[in-house]
């Protein structure tokens, strides 16, 4: 369908259909992850991202592409999650930024849109690396400024764009070895290729966008367009604000949108345990539109539902209920029939979104006179782990549950629960790093914020045992940066592939060792992984070695690894602590 602009409606029913491109294909972008460990996450982390923008988008949109480009990039900025998360809030927060100024954009506007956006991610990393998401979102956005010059039709343009973006992303093995080697292309750039097939699905069909098959998935059946993410939430299935006559609004039948978290370690002392299954179908017994996403500590909910109140007695039993937000979908779709497409008022906050000014509200601060010096923020995955670092004078504990890793909003909430005037963050992995710098630019100028870019769990507490309370803001992070760069840090989990990594192959269920985000070994055995992981990480000089036992660990394992670290490094002090980690078995610290 020949396009000569794309308005607000049209820019909304575009990412609609990109993240529902995206949320269909997620687990297939998870599985592109170079490492066969079982929490491989990028497709996870980009579609709770994109979710969290789409979110936004249907609750505030106008016929203003620059109104509702403004709009999705808060939602994305704040719900980014993961590295792959983070840069492409970044892509859209620039893409926003250049629409900021218009109603209505043309095929060279779109382009130079697109490329302002790759502008804004490449500044955003510190070290890009080629052959990654970056890449592609760059040789799709560099093609899409040349071909504007031939064309007026953003169609067209989209269809080169999406060309270019595939090709790319077949490229990236060529660009990233360790791509070629496993035989794979990067699971983000993927992951941002379903987003623009379904922009480019959106604008060919005029709204009738059908879902496609994978390679190597079973095909997904033709289903409704995809800007209507479920059967209920409909108030946007057409780009044409004369269609929503055609619904009644008591049609709607499960008309409260809920979103809220359990927290398991708090609420009542006796929790029932958590059968996943059995929850969703109890939710869905007066609901449907079901998200349950779960790990040790958190379980996330969203859930459209004709009783709110049996939802949050249900969900009582399992934890203390948190960040609920229940929309009555009813009265939104009155709203609309009344005022067309423009369902509710623009923030003033985006007034000047062109602007570097953050878009983030800032948490109320204390006096000066009533905030601690210090304030410390943590990610985690275990209840043990939790316990170490609250032992170390941690403030606030993030979840980090593999494939749950936490949102840039997530960090400024709890930055905002701290009265302290200088907050330092400990990541504590590598895709999370990101997502707390992102935190810290968002409050630049209203809090002190330090990102310590811990890369593992063993980083983080040895970063806290550094910290003195009587030293200054730059003592302790010079103190805390020297002892993550004395740590070797390992893993042992299971495989969930069969793939080859540098001459060692590795087949699926067999448990492998990494070391410092390295697989060195893997065998069939966990106690033999365990000690080869070991062997491999200790040279002459080392003094401490930590043991972290996972939630799946075994005791006469554990007992037997002891011995033979006690016996073949006898120099060795040796610390052994539940952890409580999930997926794997021990986490290890290696210390001089």
């Amino acid at each position: 369908m020949s396009k000569r602009s794309i308005n607000g409606t049209d820019f909304t029913a575009m990412v609609l259909a990109g993240a529902e491109q995206l949320q269909q294909h997620a687990e297939h972008v998870n599985s592109l992850n170079v490492f066969p460990v079982p929490d491989g996450d990028t497709g996870t982390n980009m579609n709770l991202t994109m979710t969290a923008g789409a979110n936004e988008l249907k609750k505030n949109n106008t016929a203003s592409v620059g109104q509702c480009a403004g709009v999705l990039s808060k939602g994305l900025l704040m719900g980014a999650r993961g590295n792959s998360g983070v840069i492409l809030s970044q892509l859209f927060r620039g893409l926003g930024r250049y629409a900021a100024q218009y109603d209505e954009l043309s095929a060279q506007q779109f382009a130079a849109a697109l490329q302002t956006g790759v502008d804004t991610a490449y500044k955003a990393v510190v070290k890009p690396v080629e052959g990654t998401i970056l890449t592609v979102a760059k040789e799709a956005a560099r093609h899409a400024v040349y071909y504007a010059r031939r064309t007026t039709d953003v169609t067209e343009l989209m269809t080169e764009v999406l060309a270019k973006a595939k090709e790319a992303l077949a490229n990236t093995p060529e660009l990233l070895p360790v791509l070629k080697q496993v035989g794979v292309v990067d699971s983000g750039g993927q992951g941002l290729v379903y987003i623009y097939e379904g922009f480019h699905q959106y604008l060919t069909s005029g709204g009738a966008v059908v879902p496609q098959s994978v390679q190597g998935q079973a095909p997904v059946p033709a289903a409704a367009p995809a800007v209507v993410l479920n059967k209920q939430e409909n108030i946007l299935s057409s780009v044409q604000s004369s269609a929503q006559s055609q619904l009644s609004t008591e049609d709607i039948e499960f008309l409260y949108d809920m979103e809220f978290f359990i927290n398991r370690l708090l609420g009542s002392a006796v929790k029932a345990e958590f059968d996943e299954e059995a929850f969703r179908k109890a939710l869905s017994v007066n609901g449907d539109s079901i998200i349950v996403i779960s790990d040790d500590e958190t379980i996330k909910v969203h859930v459209h539902s004709k009783t709110p109140g049996d939802v949050l007695n249900l969900a009582l039993q399992y934890g203390e209920i948190t960040q609920i937000h229940i929309l009555n979908m009813r009265e939104q779709h009155r709203d609309l029939l009344t005022a067309g497409m423009d369902i509710a008022p623009m923030p003033d906050v985006f007034a000047d979104i062109p602007k570097e000014e953050s878009s983030v509200q800032s948490p109320a601060v204390p006096p000066a006179d009533e905030m601690a010096l210090y304030g410390f923020i943590a990610v985690s995955s275990g209840e043990g782990i939790s316990d170490i670092f609250r032992s170390l004078g941690v403030d606030a504990i993030l979840s980090g549950g593999q494939t749950m890793n936490p949102s840039t909003e997530d960090f400024v909430n709890a930055i905002s629960s701290i009265s302290a005037k200088h907050v330092f963050i400990l990541p504590n992995n590598s895709n999370i790093v990101l997502a707390a710098q992102q935190a810290k630019e968002l409050l630049e100028g209203e809090r002190e914020i330090t990102v310590i870019p811990s890369k593992s769990i063993p980083q983080g507490i040895a970063a806290a045992f550094a910290f003195q309370e009587e030293d200054t803001v730059d003592a302790n992070t010079s103190s805390m940066l020297e002892a993550i760069s004395q740590v070797k840090s390992g893993q042992v989990t299971n495989a969930v592939r069969d793939t080859v990594i540098e001459d060692l192959e590795i087949k699926s269920g067999q448990y492998i060792g990494i070391s410092n985000s390295k697989i060195v070994t893997a065998a069939d055995d966990l106690l033999k992984a365990s000690q080869a992981l070991l062997a491999n990480m200790l040279e002459t000089g080392d003094e401490i070695v930590t043991v972290l036992t996972g939630a799946d660990s075994e005791d006469k394992v554990t007992a037997s690894l002891e011995g033979w670290l006690e016996e073949a490094f006898p120099q060795v002090e040796v610390e052994i602590h539940k952890g409580g980690q999930p997926l794997y078995y021990y986490l290890f610290s290696v210390e001089p």
